[in-house]
Formats: C-alpha cells, sequence, structure tokens
C-alpha cells in the first residue's frame, strides 16, 4: 500500500486481515495492511520515526456486540521514535484493558485517568477515538487533543474536516485526571472515506519552512481527485515526501483509512462462542500482535 520512499525491512506488509468477534488487533510497530472489519473495510499504515522498530504512536482497532460494533483509537504520545516506545507499550496495554468498555466517553475518560496516574514525568498523548454502528452506519468521535479526522463525502465529491459543532473540554491524556470528552456522530455513505492519521502530516514542512497545516492538508487531499482507497495513503505520503526529504523520517507516522462497505455484519456462531475466550486471553496477556 504504501510508497516506495516508506518501504522499510521492519515494516509488516501483511494479507488484509478479518477481525473476529471481540478481537483486540494494532500496537506500536511498523505496519502496512488492509483490515476487513464488520460493515468496514480499513487500510493502516504506521511508521516509527527513523525506521525504529517502535515508537509513540499507537493504534488499535476492535469489534464487540456481535461485531455490530467496531472501535478504531489512535494515539500519539508526545515525543517520538525509542524515546517514547515504552510509554506506548504501557499505553497499549492501557488500552487492551479498557477497549471493551461499552461507552465510549467512559472509555477515553479511564483511558486519560489511568494515563495520567502512570505517567510521573509530565508526558502527555492525543487521541482519537471511533466507535462504527455498522447497522446504523453511524460513526461516533472522540478526540483528546488529537487532528481532526478527514472525511470524504461521495455525495459532494469533497473533503472536510470531521469536528463538533460545539466546543468541548477535550485535552489531551496526561494534562488532567478527570475529563468528560466530548462526543458527537455523523452518518456515513457507502463510498464515504474517513482519515485518522497522527500530526506528522500536518506538521509537514513546505519547500519553503512552513507547516503543511490543516489547509494544506485538506488541499492536498482534494487535488488527487477521485480517491482510490487502496493508493490514497500512499499518494498523500509521497505529496509530502517530495515537498521534503524529512518530513517522513522526523516523526512517526500512522494513517487509518477506512470505509462503510455497505455489508451487515454477520458473526459465525463459532467466533461469538470463542469470543470470551479472546477477551480472557487477551487480559491475561496471551494474545499480542505485531511483534
Amino acid at each position: 500500500m504504501a510508497t516506495a520512499v516508506l518501504k522499510a525491512d521492519n515494516v509488516q506488509t501483511l494479507e488484509p486481515k478479518r477481525m473476529q468477534c471481540m478481537e483486540v488487533w494494532g500496537g506500536n510497530r511498523s505496519i502496512d495492511s488492509g483490515v476487513v472489519m464488520p460493515g468496514l473495510d480499513a487500510w493502516l499504515f504506521s511508521q516509527p520515526c527513523e525506521q525504529d522498530a517502535g515508537g509513540g504512536d499507537v493504534h488499535y482497532v476492535s469489534t464487540c456486540a456481535g461485531g455490530m460494533l467496531v472501535r478504531m483509537l489512535i494515539a500519539d504520545v508526545a515525543g517520538h521514535g525509542t524515546k517514547v516506545e515504552s510509554i506506548g507499550s504501557q499505553l497499549r496495554g492501557l488500552m487492551r484493558r479498557y477497549i471493551n468498555n461499552a461507552s465510549q466517553s467512559g472509555f477515553l475518560r479511564a483511558l486519560n485517568r489511568e494515563f495520567t496516574s502512570t505517567t510521573s514525568d509530565g508526558r502527555f498523548a492525543t487521541a482519537i477515538v471511533m466507535t462504527f454502528e455498522a447497522a446504523k452506519n453511524r460513526l461516533v468521535i472522540s478526540n483528546a487533543g488529537h487532528p481532526a479526522p478527514l472525511w470524504y463525502q461521495s455525495k459532494t465529491g469533497r473533503w472536510k474536516y470531521l469536528e463538533a459543532d460545539t466546543e468541548g473540554v477535550n485535552v489531551p491524556w496526561g494534562i488532567e485526571d478527570e475529563v468528560d470528552y466530548q462526543q458527537f456522530e455523523v452518518k456515513l455513505r457507502v463510498g464515504d472515506l474517513v482519515l485518522g492519521y497522527t500530526d506528522s502530516l500536518t506538521e509537514a514542512r513546505l519547500p519553503d519552512g512552513e507547516l503543511l497545516g490543516q489547509e494544506g492538508l485538506l488541499a492536498l487531499v482534494q487535488s488527487l481527485g477521485t480517491p482510490d482507497p487502496a493508493r490514497l495513503v500512499s499518494q498523500i505520503l509521497e505529496r509530502i515526501d517530495n515537498h521534503g526529504k524529512q518530513n517522513l523520517t522526523r516523526d512517526d507516522i500512522t494513517c487509518l483509512l477506512f470505509r462503510p462497505n455497505g455489508m451487515r455484519p454477520r458473526m459465525p456462531l463459532r467466533d461469538m462462542l470463542m469470543a470470551p475466550i479472546r477477551v480472557i486471553a487477551d487480559w491475561g496477556g496471551v494474545h499480542f500482535n505485531w511483534r
């Protein structure tokens, strides 16, 4: 999926992964893979700074409620590369512990509380959490100080940022231990795309040294025309790389692109029966991915 300038020996390029009921999948290592989830198709690319083995960008997807819900999370620990890898790994453990919390706002609140209590050096992390309800094509978004996702609306052929209409208190994790995070929702159509990412994209440098910024990123994706999901992330990163050769190496990079596929989830009985065992194994540290 990724452009050749990003391909590294330690990036795992995998066949599309098919998610199972109550499975948690993700990490803070290099990855370049497709993901098939109930009602959603997704493409994930992540590469730590300077092609390190792991970094501060953490990414997770999970399915729950008999496959009717998909939860996706991207977090960015302040700093990059190996300097924050241990915190990224710690955050991964917290995500595994709380990923199946039924309330999205409660999920963020619990993660923030524990992250704040376990990081004593003033570190903070931004995060975006999205829950997709396949039966209604409904996407619920909560933001903890993270760059807003981009939304391609197939009806208009235009991109826009997914932001709440009203202001809320959505501070990064690690600043205050008790925060009631705002959430809002949109209804997606088949053909729509949503792109979540870390700030390495908006903080890329243009040839004149200025930051690309949110408006620059929006203009960039719009200039690509009708998006091809399988190639879109590669195209974006290639454009950013063309602006400056250090843009893709000075910080951790993570992009999660997904679209509703219009298919009603059908969860095999065996998979549903195995779900409780899968969760117990996950809590016990038995099931780990991308190590």
